[in-house]
């Protein structure tokens, strides 16, 4: 074997392995998972830091619907101010359909602003270690958004809390999406709950823009409740409500009839 074909079959084999290496690499950075450690910490240093510092005002629509009806039995709009740190209350603005609607809303928001008022209690509802634990299951794109995938696991049975799975921002490291079951149904009537929650940054405060909870009620069958934001309304209008003209607190009046 002559020098050159030596020196050109050493060159070939060293390309080669150089090659080789650059697609090992590839590979290795292509399967690299973050540490789940390092997910959970940063999901909740951002959720304590995504909480709205001033008042602020949304304005919801709630619809419910009867087992197998495609339309709503039931259409609920309704105020609600946060008052941070812990302070929240409602007004139901309109209503139309069945009255049964209108109780399981004010249920709904009675229990938000209880949670809400417990000040020296952590939030129940939180994503973060105390109440979950978290399994990583890759990663994944919502609505254009890179997006961890991680698995939730409730360490309690608390009706706040879903077995299921969260969409967390790879960016901003918070949740913008969970979809799950109820750990724990509210009532012996609901054999399973199963929700869909949608989070999204409006005007510079992380909110739940949207939910749809599926309930699957003994004897009736399956209702569904849905909501979403109308309106978002900043600190001037909360104040205003707060304190009215005359400088007396301001409290909202419960509509006792519908509101076309």
């Amino acid at each position: 074997m002559s020098l050159m074909t030596t020196t050109t079959l050493l060159k070939m084999a060293l390309l080669s392995a150089m090659l080789c290496c650059f697609a090992l690499a590839q590979e290795s950075a292509g399967s690299w998972a973050p540490s789940l450690t390092s997910i959970a910490q940063a999901m909740e240093k951002a959720q304590a830091e995504a909480h709205p510092q001033a008042p602020y005002q949304v304005i919801r629509e709630y619809r419910v619907f009867g087992a197998n009806n495609s339309s709503a039995d039931s259409v609920v709009v309704a105020a609600v101010d946060f008052r941070p740190p812990r302070s929240q209350n409602y007004n139901i603005q309109s209503w139309s359909g069945s009255s049964r609607g209108q109780q399981v809303v004010r249920r709904i928001l009675d229990h938000e602003a209880e949670a809400a008022a417990k000040v020296n209690q952590p939030r129940t509802a939180s994503i973060t270690s105390d109440n979950y634990d978290f399994t990583y299951i890759g990663e994944t794109v919502l609505d254009g958004q890179p997006c961890y995938l991680l698995g939730l696991k409730p360490k309690r049975k608390e009706k706040d809390l879903i077995s299921g799975e969260a969409w967390l921002d790879k960016q901003s490291f918070l949740v913008r999406h969970i979809e799950g079951e109820l750990a724990k149904t509210p009532s012996w009537w609901l054999k399973r709950v199963r929700v869909k929650l949608a989070f999204a940054d409006i005007e510079g405060t992380w909110l739940q823009t949207g939910m749809e909870a599926v309930a699957d009620v003994r004897i009736l069958g399956p209702h569904t409740l849905t909501s979403r934001i109308l309106d978002y309304r900043g600190t001037d209008v909360v104040a205003f409500k707060t304190l009215g003209p005359s400088g007396v607190r301001y409290r909202d009046r419960k509509h006792k009839g519908r509101s076309d």
